[in-house]
């Protein structure tokens, strides 16, 4: 006997929600995944009659951006796996991901305009949400929230010595070194509510952006592994509301190569290979 569990959907529906004068844009690529026995059937037998075909997703999230009246990610994640489950009762679960696609407005000699943004696709903010089909009805079971791939550098305040050391160590002993992390952080509330942005506790995203990027700053580190829980720590201690926070670090801090008159130093780009470090805090 075999089990399965199944799933499929669709992935990187990028919409841009634009409106009127005073009116900020929205933009955001969207995953879908939905789960649900009732679809073994197109495994097994080809049966596709159940199978809601995944290029009626895609529009579903169009006609769904035009609808959701929001502007945060996680409230737009969970107004579409609300939706979902309402509109196909053969969705058990549905998990709702998000990415923004960032809209800054572009300055020019009148200040910040309301015509003309500027797009970027660097480092961003992201959500996830959970829904599942309860009695017909759609209920929220998770919600995570994040910012992915900031990429923070720093010229001092950073070191790495006393670690283990055997044959194999070629790695030098720095008491202060210039750091370079990419860094992504996720982070879930206590209450659900504050999970889908309908709770007085939701943070917006870039200011946990920007808190991240003030510890970078201070924080004078003893090695990355020490500079996530430090962040970590006092995230925790500012925001009552969060339940967890996890942290996916990449050391790519560049290669010291040549010194110059004055105590410049030369770095080059890092190698290919790089460190990783991980970090789930729970409260």
């Amino acid at each position: 006997m075999t089990t399965a569990e199944i799933s499929y959907g669709k992935a990187h529906v990028v919409f841009y929600r634009l409106g009127g004068r005073g009116v900020a844009p929205f933009a955001a690529s969207v995953d879908v995944d939905v789960f649900g026995k009732r679809f073994l059937a197109a495994y097994t037998d080809g049966d596709n009659r159940d199978v809601v075909a995944t290029d009626t997703m895609k529009n579903f999230v169009y006609a769904m951006a035009a609808e959701y009246g929001g502007n945060t990610l996680l409230g737009l994640c969970a107004f579409l796996g609300r939706r979902l489950i309402q509109t196909y009762p053969v969705m058990e679960a549905v998990r709702v991901s998000a990415r923004e696609v960032p809209l800054d407005a572009a300055a020019g000699e009148r200040g910040p305009s309301e015509v003309l943004f500027r797009s970027t696709r660097g480092d961003g903010a992201v959500a996830e949400v959970a829904v599942k089909g309860v009695d017909g009805k759609p209920e929220v079971t998770a919600a995570r929230s994040g910012w992915e791939g900031m990429a923070l550098v720093k010229t001092t305040g950073s070191s790495f010595a006393t670690f283990a050391r055997d044959d194999y160590t070629t790695l030098p002993e720095l008491a202060d070194r210039p750091l370079t992390i990419r860094l992504s952080v996720y982070w879930r509330y206590s209450d659900l509510k504050d999970g889908v942005a309908e709770g007085a506790g939701f943070l917006g995203p870039r200011a946990v952006r920007d808190e991240v990027e003030r510890i970078f700053h201070e924080f004078n580190s003893r090695s990355i592994q020490h500079l996530v829980h430090e962040i970590g720590v006092r995230l925790f201690a500012a925001h009552a509301q969060l339940s967890e926070i996890e942290f996916v670090a990449e050391n790519r801090t560049p290669d010291h190569v040549r010194d110059g008159a004055g105590g410049v130093r030369v770095f080059a780009e890092p190698r290919g290979t790089f460190g990783k470090i991980g970090l789930v805090l729970k409260r």
